[in-house]
């Protein structure tokens, strides 16, 4: 089979790799409909993140389920299901107290597993989904092809764009700044709006993505940074800030912008991967009352709630997605995101 592996800096190459099989008793093997490259994928890519040897990459996927191993009760063969961006058993205090990505007994797709390897990537053809009965969602039917964008950002993205939302504490009425304009950023502008917030400025400076944030729920865009981009938000606000600020980059500098965004006893959610060097000024903190709130997004436990408004298409975050390729052209796909010629790339086996 395909599949998509990474061997250093700016080098993803799509190899012949062996077929995985069920190995656990509680596993599965998933059959890849569409996967995609997340912001994520980068860090690696571009060498902020050391690759030692060559690994599968890639880690949401949504596919039809081809075998399942005998200790498996809730997955069977033929369902369509939804892989979040790890694997989990739902069943661990953490999962049990919702917070799934730290699972004890769970994984991450292509990192080192359990059982002295790597953990397949999302990014092929078949996937052994270990844990299956917690980790995979099934849709109560084979959905609309048309629908699959939709339900691929479920795997990470759109809940990940929730987190941040439920992070900072946006309900009916707040104003919300999103720094960050990515798929998750997007996904936090249309989360914001699906709980209520009753203006959501999108902090962009790529007009295709201005667009999408604007469809998604963006009241009003900004496009400076810094002191400047500081001050045109607190002006926004009476002076003094947001009430919630969803950080979604990760970067030292994307950080400090949400904070000094954040109006005096706000809220920031923060879901972008820390690889940027992002610090916590706590004496500003304890002075001014902003909290800080978030980290990596259990979408195990929102793709459940998302998923009916997914299916019934009042709910449409597939439109991140901007450029579909073949597998076979794995490299186009991270080196159109990395150069930002697209802001999301669905895979298609």
């Amino acid at each position: 089979m395909l599949a998509t592996v990474i061997y250093g800096d700016r080098d993803i190459r799509v190899d012949e790799v062996a077929k995985p099989e069920l190995s656990t008793g509680g596993d599965a093997i998933v059959r890849v409909v569409a996967a995609c490259v997340c912001g994520s994928d980068l860090w690696p890519y571009r060498g902020v993140v050391s690759v030692d040897e060559p690994r599968r990459i890639g880690h949401e996927f949504v596919g039809i389920v081809e075998a399942v191993g005998d200790d498996v009760t809730k997955i069977k063969v033929g369902d369509f299901v939804i892989a979040p961006f790890y694997d989990c058993d739902m069943t661990c205090p953490n999962c049990l107290n919702g917070v799934s990505t730290s699972c004890l007994h769970g994984g991450w797709w292509g990192a080192d597993d359990r059982l002295g390897g790597f953990a397949d990537g999302g990014q092929g053809e078949f996937v052994r989904v270990p844990h299956a009965d917690g980790t995979l969602v099934t849709t109560p039917e084979q959905p609309d092809p048309a629908l699959v964008p939709d339900l691929l950002t479920l795997a990470d993205v759109m809940g990940t764009g929730h987190h941040a939302a439920l992070s900072a504490g946006v309900t009916a009425g707040s104003t919300v700044v999103v720094v960050g304009d990515g798929a998750v950023g997007l996904c936090a502008v249309l989360a914001s709006k699906r709980l209520g917030a009753s203006r959501i400025v999108a902090m962009s400076r790529h007009a295709d993505r201005q667009a999408i944030a604007r469809e998604f729920g963006a009241t009003d865009i900004v496009e400076l940074r810094g002191d400047e981009g500081v001050e045109a938000i607190r002006q926004m606000f009476d002076g003094i800030g947001a009430d919630c600020v969803l950080e979604c980059v990760g970067t030292k500098e994307s950080m400090d912008q949400a904070i000094r965004s954040t109006r005096p006893g706000g809220m920031v959610g923060y879901v972008g991967v820390p690889n940027g060097g992002a610090e916590l000024p706590i004496r500003s903190l304890f002075g001014t009352n902003v909290g800080v709130n978030g980290g990596v997004a259990p979408v195990r436990h929102y793709i459940e709630e998302l998923l009916p408004e997914v299916l019934a298409g009042t709910l449409t975050p597939g439109r991140v997605f901007d450029l579909e390729l073949p597998l076979t052209e794995a490299a186009e796909a991270y080196a159109a995101m990395d150069e930002r010629r697209a802001t999301k790339v669905l895979l298609r086996p």
